[in-house]
């Protein structure tokens, strides 16, 4: 999967996951996209390993996995913040 590809799935599981988890967690709108971002690289990574999935292209299943991860790394970002 490209680059382009992995910063639109983690900008969009990035909104996902502040639309999920809303309030003043992980500041503006810079930082939400790249906890998306990381979130799409940490969903895939726990999709892969829990056996539910991983990231693979733009598609419904792929945004679900990233979003997940994104709300793993939104909330350990505020734990440790």
């Amino acid at each position: 999967m490209g680059i382009l590809t992995w910063i639109i799935l983690g900008i969009l599981a990035g909104a996902l996951a502040k639309f999920i988890m809303p309030g003043a967690q992980g500041g503006g709108i810079i930082a939400t996209m790249i906890l998306g971002i990381v979130g799409a690289f940490v969903g895939g990574f726990l999709g892969s390993i829990i056996g539910i999935g991983s990231v693979h292209g733009l598609n419904i299943g792929s945004i679900f996995t990233a979003a997940f991860g994104a709300i793993v790394v939104l909330w350990l970002f505020n734990k440790f913040r």
